[in-house]
């Protein structure tokens, strides 16, 4: 059984802690763990580093209910603990995983990157460019691993406001970079599928993972799971480098 942590274990945690922080735009709470002994550390080896945040805000506006990441034995230089920071003598190989609330991705597509991230878009549709602008976006998380996207389409050639709403399975897709969708069923009078399937991926793009990491640590989905109002994504996670203050 693993015991309360030493004074040199509350201080080099405190640094990692720090440094999380600092990448952070807001997080309720953070809690950085890490294992390892004065001889281990003098040897540039620490047993586990556990890091678990709740509310925090990520890039891009991206709130996530609550993270966790869990790493092995890593290497680091033991002189740059003397100076406030956690140095890698090597990648180091870790489990991580977002919890996501259904008020969490809606407060994303209401957020100001988005909602300019969906104006002014196009696609190429029955051989022309169709100009059109996205508003008033909304997810539902369902059940059996299904989600519900809807919103507006403006199509500005013709100044016609249409309304999509589309029930789709959510899936890995871009070597576990991001989440595509599998359409299962559409109710969106007046628009092609071309553009249906536009909007369904344009209103996808704020989950790309690269949202989700940390500086000097990189992210692949290996798996994702959705119940009522929550969504998990489970990733595989590359440290090159810990976040510094």
């Amino acid at each position: 059984m693993i015991g309360e942590p030493d004074f040199g274990e509350q201080a080099i945690s405190k640094v990692a802690e720090v440094g999380i922080s600092s990448q952070l735009d807001d997080v309720e709470n953070l809690d950085v763990d890490i294992r390892t002994n004065p001889i281990q550390m003098m040897q540039g080896k620490v047993d586990s580093v556990t890091i678990a945040g709740e509310g925090a805000v990520m890039k891009e506006d991206l709130r996530v209910e609550s993270f966790e990441l869990r790493t092995g034995t890593i290497a680091i230089n033991p002189g740059g603990v003397l100076f406030g920071k956690i140095e890698l003598t090597q990648p180091a190989d870790a489990n991580a995983k977002f919890v996501l609330h259904e008020d969490d991705l809606n407060r994303a597509f209401s957020s100001d990157f988005l909602r300019d991230k969906l104006q002014n878009l196009e696609i190429q549709a029955d051989g022309k460019t169709v100009p059109f602008d996205i508003t008033n976006a909304k997810i539902d998380l369902l059940d059996e691993q299904r989600l519900e996207l809807e919103a507006d389409v403006l199509l500005k050639e013709t100044n016609e406001t249409h309304h999509f709403k589309t029930i789709a399975k959510p899936k890995v897709q871009a070597q576990g970079q991001r989440i595509g969708l599998e359409i299962l069923s559409t109710e969106a009078e007046g628009l092609s599928p071309e553009l249906t399937d536009a909007l369904c991926s344009t209103m996808m793009e704020f989950l790309d993972l690269r949202n989700f990491s940390l500086e000097g640590m990189s992210l692949t989905l290996q798996q994702l799971k959705m119940d009522a109002d929550r969504l998990t994504l489970h990733t595989t996670t590359t440290i090159e480098e810990f976040p510094s203050a």
